[in-house]
């Protein structure tokens, strides 16, 4: 089995795995208590799994394609593919029915309810509360700013010093640097370790941080960073791996070794790139870090979260104004940069 079909037969079974779950569930409509045997449900998905492979390999021998072998089929099938209308096609049918049931069931998990949204005795309160935002209490707003340019700092500094970090892990995190196979396991472990820290939001950093170092600009820093670092790492390890093979192609062909070709072949055709995605990840930091204020990390997410459980809206609606104010600033600053700097 080649890594095109490993991938086919591996995206087929859980696609189908899927869909044969959400079918199940809208017509046996499970209780919370079924839902809840966690091992009864994992022996079915397996179930579906097994099933799910067995279907991709018997439709595509049979000339069938399935999604998955639309999307990872191999580069000389994709140039030969015929072109047909998605209603025509099982892979057109599969999107249709995963896009469908998978928006139903988004609507029953939610409990989307237009009458909830558009009934009078919810918007009554809702204009009421939009009023006293709209009606800012200017006496905060020196506090205010001196909260933003806190918030600021705090997220320049996160940037700043995950931006050495990334830029040292993302060449071990790329597969093209990473092929020899004991680097490859390095590249996994690493590549697992970024992923598993890039599921931890931001927020929950900020919890960890507060208790290890006490609430304050410091916790929130630390929690960006570590996020920052991960995520960095991430989009610039891809960067690496899409560039051009023939520069390094060229100073391999001189005798340089692997440090000389990562830091003359590749590190310029980065650069730019790497540039232009940390200004952005500056940009949502500022952001973030409103947010980690919630949780003890400072910043003028503190004073927000102070007036909001108060419930003192004039208030709040002045900090708005400010965050607003500088999120629109440093979004049009990051977007000139950006363009500047392609």
């Amino acid at each position: 089995m080649n890594v095109y079909t490993f991938k086919r037969t591996t995206f087929d079974s859980f696609l189908f795995a899927y869909l044969f779950c959400i079918i199940l569930a809208v017509i046996v409509r499970p209780t919370e208590e079924q839902l809840l045997n966690l091992s009864f449900n994992a022996g079915l998905f397996f179930s579906f799994l097994v099933l799910g492979l067995f279907l991709s390999i018997g439709l595509n021998k049979f000339g069938i394609t399935t999604l998955g072998e639309a999307i990872f089929r191999a580069p000389n099938k994709k140039v030969n593919a015929i072109s047909r209308t998605w209603y025509k096609t099982l892979n057109g049918w599969q999107v249709f029915l995963f896009v469908v049931l998978t928006f139903i069931v988004g609507l029953h998990v939610t409990n989307f309810s237009l009458y909830a949204l558009l009934d009078k005795e919810s918007v009554i309160p809702a204009m009421k509360l939009f009023r006293e935002i709209t009606s800012p209490d200017w006496n905060v707003l020196p506090k205010a700013i001196e909260k933003m340019i806190e918030t600021i700092f705090l997220a320049f500094m996160a940037t700043g010093l995950a931006i050495p970090v990334a830029f040292v892990l993302c060449f071990f995190c790329a597969k093209n640097i990473m092929r020899h196979p004991a680097a490859f396991a390095v590249y996994v472990v690493l590549r697992a370790m970024i992923n598993i820290c890039r599921s931890v939001e931001a927020l929950v950093w900020a919890i960890i941080f507060s208790v290890w170092v006490g609430i304050g600009p410091f916790a929130g820093m630390l929690a960006l960073m570590i996020h920052s670092c991960m995520s960095l790492a991430k989009l610039y390890s891809e960067i690496v791996e899409a560039v051009n093979d023939g520069p390094i192609e060229g100073i391999q062909s001189t005798g340089a070794n692997k440090l000389q070709t990562i830091w003359y072949a590749i590190v310029p055709q980065v650069t730019l790139p790497f540039i232009s995605i940390t200004v952005d990840r500056w940009d949502i930091n500022i952001r973030m870090a409103t947010i980690v204020g919630f949780v003890g990390g400072g910043g003028i997410g503190a004073l927000l979260q102070m007036y909001q459980g108060q419930a003192l809206w004039p208030q709040v609606g002045t900090i708005i104004v400010v965050i607003a104010f500088v999120v629109w600033f440093m979004d049009t600053v990051s977007a000139h940069l950006r363009e500047a700097l392609k």
